[in-house]
């Protein structure tokens, strides 16, 4: 089983974020961007990049904060390269909820078949 940490960071925090999530880091986990993080994905990017974080399986926001941001920063931040999903609030709730989500009709199947066995919140 694997961990999902979902980071509530402003661009101030994100790398003490980062370095936190670090320390229990395990190959196999997934991230979740809330809110206005999800603008920072490149600098996230980064800092997984100088972390020791590796193997991570999936990176997932929510689709009402990415609808926030403009198209043309949507289109900048390259986001369906950079995040493996986006998921509704329902989806959300199920992923944190449930440690196998099995929900065939919704649209994010790999968020669906998930599985964690701890949710894990960093908001600095």
């Amino acid at each position: 089983m694997a961990t999902l940490y979902q980071i509530h960071s402003t661009m101030d925090t994100l790398r003490r974020s980062v370095d936190e999530m670090s320390r229990t880091w395990r190959t196999g986990d997934s991230i979740l961007l809330l809110g206005s993080t999800v603008a920072f994905i490149s600098w996230l990017d980064a800092y997984l990049s100088d972390s020791e974080i590796q193997g991570i399986a999936n990176i997932y926001a929510l689709a009402e904060d990415v609808a926030q941001l403009s198209t043309n920063t949507s289109a900048k931040l390259n986001l369906e390269t950079k995040l493996s999903g986006l998921l509704t609030d329902e989806e959300w709730v199920n992923l944190t909820q449930s440690t196998s989500v099995s929900n065939t009709n919704a649209s994010n199947t790999s968020a669906n078949n998930a599985g964690f066995d701890k949710v894990v919140t960093i908001a600095l």
